[in-house]
């Protein structure tokens, strides 16, 4: 399989969307009745490679990722990532971090950690860590799964990892070892290897300290793209939901390393909550934008427009309707697929708390979604008893509009641009 520095195509399986087309009346009408999809084009390959899982393989069409959902702790599960290629086909699509030494030490229950359905593609696995053997294991392991690309945590600042954990966002303090582990993951896996970090760590931050940084991993590693967080951490005194709000937003630090490595991709992330916003980000020159938790608090909103306003795809005319009928097949074929009665009911259901967002019959339903929880061993018990409280124009209604934003985040960003970064005698040497 050929590696790139910023995106890959393997062998994937029939696009979630024609499932849907397929199979939109399967369900009893008092859930489902909507209208079939239009049909979808193809399009043009990027890289075509296998698929190295027992399952019959087609090809697949993956464009670069534009746009990509953030990898987010206890969020972007299985369950969540269903949800999401649902609702876009060509989003790319992050696991929750999974520590190497969970991989390593839960070998004999993989599938619980690293197990996802064809349809995810394109997805990346990101993995933390500060144990080289443990991340070449966990590499290893995690190949026969087939994904897309491994992506290596060095931006979470949260205490039980950068504390305990020695990994995260403290690892950018050691720019030696994450070329390193980079060197390490990518010698044991065929898919393109990437970063996410921040732009700085403490009284760390200066624009001069960051490029070292993206120096010193890119030179001794085959890391050839960066995810950027364009706030820096703070590791003392405030909370990770802190550590996402106070520390201020330095754009310009992101445009600077466009300038200053024009060799390496860079994705932007952080503080960019709207389609307009990532289309405003991209006409800046960004590569690509990852959003975060946006794309979970109103997914129907945000990656509903991502195919057709970030990759020019036409319309899929796919409704919430349509989507939940999808759902509910996913849902109820895996609860308590892990023994102990977990996933359960309220597992499943978690990302779908949202997909109403802002619409009317929308705070009563969470509440019958409450109500539901306590009693509902299915997920199709759980729709039939609680989507009364969503108006018929709401379920069958495409995604038609885009919500307000601030457009203007990067238009004077070339202005504030950090001066040019000059690698030291030091940094050549390193190299």
């Amino acid at each position: 399989m050929m590696k790139s520095a910023g995106y890959s195509l393997i062998g994937s399986f029939t696009p979630i969307h024609s499932v849907i087309m397929q199979n939109h009346h399967r369900l009893s009408s008092n859930i489902v009745r909507g209208r079939p999809t239009a049909s979808q084009k193809s399009y043009s390959c990027i890289q075509i490679g296998t698929i190295r899982r027992g399952l019959s393989m087609v090809v697949a069409r993956y464009y670069p990722p534009h746009f990509s959902v953030a990898p987010m702790m206890d969020w972007t599960d299985n369950h969540y990532r269903t949800l999401a290629r649902l609702i876009s086909k060509h989003a790319w699509l992050y696991t929750e971090m999974i520590a190497a030494e969970t991989i390593v030490y839960q070998k004999g229950n993989l599938d619980r950690f690293l197990g996802f359905s064809p349809e995810q593609h394109p997805i990346v696995l990101q993995i933390g860590g500060s144990n080289l053997e443990n991340l070449a294991k966990a590499t290893q392991l995690a190949n026969a799964y087939g994904y897309d690309e491994i992506n290596f945590n060095c931006g979470c600042p949260s205490p039980r990892v950068v504390g305990h954990g020695c990994f995260g966002v403290r690892l950018m303090l050691d720019p030696k070892f994450v070329g390193e582990a980079m060197s390490v993951i990518a010698a044991n896996t065929d898919v393109p290897v990437t970063v996410k970090c921040r732009i700085g760590v403490d009284d760390r931050d200066s624009y001069n300290e960051l490029c070292d940084f993206i120096y010193k991993v890119s030179s001794s590693s085959p890391t050839r793209h960066f995810i950027i967080h364009s706030r820096k951490a703070l590791l003392n005194g405030i909370s990770p939901a802190e550590n996402r709000t106070i520390p201020p937003l330095k754009y310009e630090y992101y445009f600077g390393l466009l300038r200053d490595f024009p060799d390496l991709r860079f994705t932007i992330n952080g503080g960019i909550n709207s389609i307009e916003e990532v289309n405003a980000a991209r006409e800046a020159g960004a590569h690509g934008v990852m959003v975060g938790r946006a794309a979970f608090y109103n997914p129907w909103q945000i990656l509903g427009c991502v195919d057709t306003a970030v990759y020019g795809a036409p319309p899929s005319w796919i409704t919430r309707r349509m989507v939940l009928e999808e759902f509910q097949a996913y849902g109820d074929s895996v609860l308590g697929k892990h023994g102990n009665g977990r996933p359960n009911v309220r597992d499943v259901v978690k990302p779908l708390l949202n997909l109403f967002h802002s619409e009317p019959g929308n705070a009563i339903w969470k509440r019958k979604a409450d109500a539901a929880f306590r009693h509902c061993t299915t997920i199709k018990s759980f729709l039939e008893e609680t989507l009364a409280a969503i108006p018929d124009s709401v379920l069958d209604s495409p995604v038609v509009k885009s919500l307000p934003s601030r457009e203007a985040a990067f238009s004077n960003v070339q202005s504030l641009m950090p001066s040019p970064y000059k690698a030291s005698e030091q940094e050549m040497l390193y190299a």
